[in-house]
């Protein structure tokens, strides 16, 4: 019987395709869908009609997800196909950039009726123009309650009163980060006791703290429960500062770069007070060997970046060797004064045994510490020797033979030649990547030998002349400088339109919503049932 029924379907749906060919007035192509899983592949296949219009009727949250892959740009041409298409544009963007120039202020309200669910917030304006005021950041906050992220830059024209009145409308905030403003204590203060959820903190070139003895202290607020990353940088009075570290009881990510003052005493008292800390870079500081004895009291430490600080010596990385024995990345910019070296290494060797990442700038290490390295630290997996005159041939062999689990090797101005090379090709069986560069002694028939011994292995070569080493791990240098690929640390940029634009920078969790499209199911099982509606509505 069921072929008995399919053979009779068959006249009748040929016979309505045709009456529905001869009775349209334009003519119009015809496509075939493919057969669906679960079909009778005994019948014919489906006919739909290219006018058919299936977009309209997707849900708006799966439009949402596919505005939400799109770039600034293509969002834009988006908004502009239809008023649905406008408002659902707006609804689902949550990141936002704006040119902060003062005429931003007349256009905020109809900025944020079609933008009404920002929750993330960059406020960027060029240093030669007039950047927007106080009454344009209350209005701002006005109409984004909901805000939990806030990054000002060059922002020139915002004083205390204007942080203040944002503070008290946007208490949900949880990161705030400004960059060459000029507002003051009192600013930052008035954030810090209203916004209770903030959890970090970064501050650069924060031109209205002035140098005095009066000067107004920065403290904690309400968000000394909640504070946990702090980032200063380039702050000419950063000491006031102090209460703020002092009193932020859940503190883990410490962050200090080119900060004058005499930091040795903020950490003497920080060690008992900020026992959960994880993370600490200290780059062109003043801070000795007395600083890092006090450090070394966190025993939670993970993450230590000593960057240009030329106080420290040996006996201060010993100290937090031997108490800080969770220790998995350390960045050392030695600035050629050879103050650490092989006693401080070996220390690390025989301590801190869960070491994973090592970069070396301007540190003369031998052989005698990088084989205790090598062979007590067998989680090592990368490694970064730059600017360095002790480490040659024999000691790139060492590492070879004994770094078992090392995966990315980088090599900066150092006496290696084509030997080293030929040791890496017969060790390091995890190695992925060799990065070479400015080593004189390493020709491009050595790189090519290794990349040939080695298929599987990438082997980057950049045989320039060898230069003063000014490196530095900070963000924008460092590392980065060093060509250490595997320190780089990823941005996220928001490009500003003339009004408004969107950042290109994609969340874990909007990553994980969009799996739904990779195996095509959310979008396959609408299409079908839309297909199936206006098939059974035109054939029906």
């Amino acid at each position: 019987m069921g072929q008995a029924s399919s053979t009779a379907a068959i006249p009748c749906r040929r016979e309505t395709i045709r009456t529905q060919r001869s009775s349209s007035k334009s003519r119009s192509t015809h496509v075939v869908s493919p057969m669906l899983p679960g079909e009778n592949h005994e019948s014919p296949l489906e006919v739909i009609h290219e006018d058919a219009d299936y977009i309209s009727h997707l849900p708006d949250e799966c439009l949402a997800c596919i505005f939400q892959s799109l770039g600034s740009a293509d969002r834009n041409r988006c908004s502009l196909v239809c008023r649905r298409w406008l408002q659902i544009e707006g609804q689902s963007r949550h990141r936002l950039s704006l040119n902060a120039q003062s005429d931003l202020l007349p256009v905020v309200p109809s900025i944020f009726s079609r933008f009404d669910s920002v929750t993330k917030l960059a406020l960027k304006c060029d240093r030669r123009s007039v950047s927007i005021g106080d009454e344009a950041l209350v209005l701002i906050s006005q109409r984004c309650p909901n805000l939990t992220r806030l990054k000002l830059r060059a922002c020139r024209e915002l004083t205390d009163t204007g942080m203040e009145g944002f503070a008290k409308n946007c208490k949900g905030l949880k990161k705030l980060s400004c960059g060459s403003c000029t507002f003051g204590a009192k600013g930052m203060n008035a954030v810090l006791n209203y916004c209770a959820a903030i959890e970090e903190l970064s501050v650069k070139r924060l031109r209205g703290i002035t140098d005095g003895a009066g000067v107004e202290a920065i403290g904690s607020g309400v968000a000394a429960s909640s504070l946990k990353t702090i980032c200063l940088k380039e702050l000419y009075n950063g000491q006031c500062f102090g209460p703020l570290i002092l009193g932020s009881k859940n503190l883990r990510t410490l962050k200090l770069f080119r900060c004058s003052g005499d930091w040795d005493k903020l950490f003497q008292l920080l060690a008992d007070q900020a026992p959960s800390m994880v993370e600490v870079h200290l780059e062109r500081l003043q801070i000795s060997d007395i600083g890092l004895a006090a450090i070394s009291n966190c025993s939670s430490l993970e993450i230590l970046h000593l960057v240009k600080t030329p106080e420290c010596t040996d006996l201060g990385l010993m100290a937090i060797a031997e108490r800080c024995k969770l220790l998995r990345k350390l960045h050392i910019d030695g600035w050629k004064t050879n103050r650490i070296g092989d006693e401080g290494l070996i220390a690390v060797s025989k301590y801190c045994l869960n070491l994973q990442e090592l970069v070396l700038i301007g540190v003369n290490p031998t052989n005698a510490s990088l084989e205790m390295l090598a062979s007590n630290c067998q989680n090592l997996e990368r490694l970064a020797l730059c600017g360095s005159d002790t480490v040659g041939d024999v000691e790139i062999s060492c590492i070879a033979a004994k770094c078992i689990a090392l995966k990315k090797l980088c090599i900066k101005s150092c006496p290696v030649s084509d030997h080293g090379m030929e040791a890496l090709a017969a060790g390091c069986p995890n190695l992925v990547k060799v990065k070479v560069k400015k080593c004189k002694g390493v020709t491009s028939e050595g790189a090519d030998w290794l990349r040939l011994s080695r298929g599987s292995l990438a082997v980057n070569l950049d045989a320039g002349e060898a230069e003063q080493q000014e490196a530095s791990t900070s963000q924008g240098g460092g590392a980065q400088d060093n060509g250490i690929e595997f320190l780089s640390i990823p941005r996220q940029t928001a490009p500003s339109a003339s009004i408004a634009s969107t950042s290109t920078g994609r969340s874990t969790s909007f990553k994980s919503r969009l799996g739904l499209f990779s195996g095509k199911s959310l979008m396959a099982c609408t299409l079908r049932k839309l297909s199936g509606g206006n098939s059974s509505s035109r054939h029906g």
